[in-house]
């Protein structure tokens, strides 16, 4: 399991640091990609038992906020209210076609949307936070990441208290205090580098970089920890199998999909605030 986990990690990595990157269209393109197949796999939950979820319109809905992020066609909360009464029509058509559980298919719907959709779509409003914001997405996802890896290892090797033993039962207080550790070090350092190629008087340095790896160190095991919900209730031990040793799209993703829209309230605020 470990080594399938490096092997994708060195295909993952490089990917996902040429798209932010390249930011603009492309880094677009490759978010709604990657939320469309997490939305794919959000509606499996549901449907491993029994459940009717709008699958087609949760992924085109999905991409649609992705992109709509980026390009404003039109406000957000326009398209996401559209979304909303489409998949009501949705719900209201397929009962009448012999669905039994269309009122809970319908919040699981829109469930898939705002988690998914709504929240993964902060990662397009980070990337383009101003001129900075290659550096603050970097900070960001990057201790996002290191603080899942900070938490595996310093679990294996020192957890012995388990932090959530219903939810997760491998998971321990000694793992987080290990991934914060790791992710604030980690946004600290992040942070005094790419400091001196931030623009004059960025709020970017050691010290924003370390409370944000901190943050994200504490905030992104939610996500995992909401995802581990869905698996308990549903009976299912990944969210798909589209990854080597990684389980699905949504396995990698559920941590910054609660780290990076904290991560980026944070730069709002301290902005704001400095």
């Amino acid at each position: 399991m470990l080594i399938d986990r490096l092997a994708m990690s060195f295909v993952m990595v490089p990917a996902a640091v040429w798209a932010l990157a390249l930011g603009g269209p492309a880094f677009t393109l490759a978010i709604a990609v990657t939320l469309g197949l997490a939305a794919r796999e959000y509606a499996r939950f549901f449907q491993a038992n029994g459940g009717r979820p709008a699958g087609q319109l949760l992924i085109l809905g999905v991409v649609v906020l992705v992109f709509n992020r980026y390009f404003l066609w039109v406000g957000s909360e326009v398209v996401l209210s559209g979304l909303v009464m489409i998949a009501l029509l949705w719900h209201l058509v397929d009962f009448e076609r012999g669905a039994t559980g269309s009122g809970t298919d319908f919040v699981a719907t829109l469930g898939g949307l705002l988690y998914v959709g709504w929240l993964g779509g902060y990662a397009i409003d980070l990337r383009h936070h101003g001129p900075d914001g290659l550096w603050w997405a970097a900070v960001v996802f990057g201790a996002v990441w290191l603080a899942d890896t900070g938490a595996y290892f310093a679990g294996r090797a020192f957890g012995r208290h388990a932090l959530a033993p219903r939810l997760s039962p491998k998971k321990t207080w000694e793992g987080l205090a290990g991934g914060v550790l790791l992710a604030a070090l980690a946004g600290g350092a992040m942070g005094a580098l790419w400091a001196m190629a931030a623009t004059p008087g960025s709020l970017m340095g050691w010290g924003t970089g370390l409370f944000l790896g901190a943050l994200g160190g504490i905030a992104g095991p939610a996500g995992d920890l909401g995802i581990s919900m869905l698996k308990r209730q549903t009976g299912l031990k990944d969210a798909g199998h589209l990854l080597a040793g990684h389980g699905g799209v949504l396995d990698r993703i559920d941590s910054w999909l609660i780290g990076v829209p904290i991560g980026y309230f944070a730069i709002v605020l301290l902005e704001h605030l400095l």
